[in-house]
């Protein structure tokens, strides 16, 4: 809880005092921009921006205001308990402990550019800590497996450019095996999950067991996420707010991460 509330007045400095804040280390934004390119599940429509004024109004001065449209679940987001398990947390009510907090990348890229449909075992966790030290509780653990090299190509990133229910049967990207996941809950008691694909089961799956051991544990999932190639093994520290969406399984979610959280005016 210490750690949280620090995290937490890190945020309340930097927008106080952004003007003369300085931040150690970097802020990398993990968040792909909402627009046309943005992809969702293929049977969901895109992300829709509509104009409602833009310009100059009659008393001369400049005015902008939109609307928008978009499914819960596409782009960069986060999965809610509740998106597959019955009576877990709506967006609204995941633990915003859960959401910030040190972090990990494990880096399967090279395995994944060659097995569309690889599945992130134990195993890849096991010898990432070999070389970087085991993996403490409470951590976000954020998997790399490349694909964000592929966006916004939707052929490239999802396996495929179909819509509708023959889009889902010809999916194909990396995900997180389930086995994996319940090591990564009972092992390491991890409290958040993130990929840089549509979906943390892989593209082929057909009963989502991953989500499922996940949200029943209460462990949220980001998934979409971006620029995972340019944070370091381990040493940083993650942001992930979503929108909060009473009632929601999922959510648009801005993600960042901080190399190093020291600030000084």
């Amino acid at each position: 809880m210490k750690r949280y509330a620090f995290y937490v007045l890190i945020l309340l400095f930097l927008v106080t005092n952004s003007a003369n804040a300085q931040i150690a280390g970097k802020i990398i934004d993990l968040t792909y921009p909402f627009n046309n390119e943005t992809i969702y599940w293929p049977t969901e429509s895109g992300f829709q921006l509509k104009t409602g004024f833009k310009g100059t109004t009659e008393k001369g001065y400049h005015y902008e205001a939109n609307s928008f449209c978009a499914a819960e679940h596409g782009g960069t987001h986060l999965d809610a308990p509740a998106h597959f398990y019955a009576n877990k947390a709506t967006v609204d009510q995941v633990a915003l402990e859960k959401l910030i907090g040190e972090a990990v990348v494990i880096d399967i890229s090279k395995v994944a550019a060659k097995t569309p449909d690889y599945l992130v075992k134990k195993e890849d966790f096991i010898n990432w800590e070999s070389a970087n030290g085991k993996i403490k509780p409470g951590m976000i653990v954020l998997l790399n497996t490349g694909y964000g090299n592929y966006w916004p190509d939707r052929s490239k990133y999802m396996g495929t450019d179909l819509r509708g229910q023959e889009g889902v049967k010809a999916l194909h990207f990396p995900g997180l095996d389930p086995a994996a996941a319940k090591w990564l809950i009972e092992q390491r008691n991890i409290k958040a999950v993130g990929i840089d694909t549509p979906s943390i089961d892989f593209g082929q799956s057909q009963t989502f067991q991953t989500h499922i051991v996940l949200a029943q544990s209460e462990v949220p999932i980001f998934e979409n996420v971006a620029n995972l190639h340019l944070l370091p093994p381990k040493g940083f520290s993650i942001v992930a707010l979503p929108m909060k969406i009473g009632g929601g399984s999922g959510a648009p979610l801005r993600i960042i991460a901080l190399t190093d959280y020291s600030i000084n005016k």
